[in-house]
């Protein structure tokens, strides 16, 4: 059990950045499922995340899909209790701790609990941070709860050292879907420096420099989605870009640790 959690933990103790690629079943369907499905074979990320925050959707027989026709871990992002689905490989089991909706810190959590834990499901517990992209997000909007300023990364610190006291495995630091502007490489460095736990970034990625940066200021699994809607082959691009990310640590990290 804890296979793809221990997964991480390892590539984050090699320096080994990891990339995922989030699919909203709403979005990903038709043309644009056949090209990304063909784009992950050639360039396959290290996850795939399958959720959002207002699907319409049944999770379960795209899920399905996926693990056939790809070779990436299937990871639940689930936006409410009716995302689940026992198919997946894992799924982040989220709080959104940034917000004072008690709905999504912990409602939601309820509802499903019985079911995930009667599945067989890795579990990883995640505190969920939205950070302002620059504009009103879905989740912002869904879950009727603030965004932490930009510009406030005390707070954002704060709120994500909680998650971890609360004993969650990870931290999301999340700009919201098509932000316009990513989460600060200022903020996400002065949050991975107080923090113990991996931490993922995301939302408002679409180049190379936007992977580079959040990789260079302490993020550990970057998630590409939005850009993706547009151009699936973009996925190539960007996974090759995590790939070549610090090479030369790997060998650091066996000379130093045999």
């Amino acid at each position: 059990m804890n296979t793809i959690y221990r997964k991480i933990l390892l590539n984050r103790e090699r320096k080994q950045k990891m990339i995922a690629v989030l699919l909203d079943p709403d979005k990903c369907k038709g043309r644009v499922l056949s090209a990304t499905v063909s784009a992950l074979l050639s360039n396959q990320p290290d996850f795939i995340f399958v959720g959002g925050s207002h699907t319409l959707m049944p999770t379960e027989s795209f899920i399905e899909l996926l693990k056939e026709e790809t070779k990436s871990d299937v990871i639940l992002f689930p936006g409410d209790a009716s995302q689940f689905s026992g198919n997946a490989h894992a799924m982040l089991y989220l709080s959104l701790v940034s917000g004072r909706n008690p709905e999504f810190l912990i409602g939601q959590h309820i509802t499903s609990s019985v079911a995930i834990k009667n599945s067989d499901v890795e579990v990883i517990s995640t505190g969920y941070v939205l950070i302002d992209g620059g504009k009103p997000s879905s989740v912002e909007y869904i879950s009727n709860t603030k965004p932490i300023p930009s510009d406030k990364k005390e707070i954002a610190l704060s709120t994500a050292v909680a998650a971890e006291l609360l004993g969650m495995k990870l931290v999301y630091l999340e700009a919201g879907s098509g932000a316009t502007n990513p989460v600060p490489a200022e903020l996400i460095e002065y949050v991975s420096c107080g923090l113990s736990l991996p931490l993922i970034v995301g939302g408002g990625i679409r180049t190379t420099e936007d992977l580079t940066a959040a990789y260079e200021a302490g993020a550990d699994i970057v998630v590409i989605g939005n850009v993706l809607e547009h151009d699936p082959f973009k996925v190539s691009e960007l996974v090759e870009c995590a790939r070549n990310f610090g090479i030369g640590n790997e060998d650091e990290y066996f000379e130093t640790y045999g």
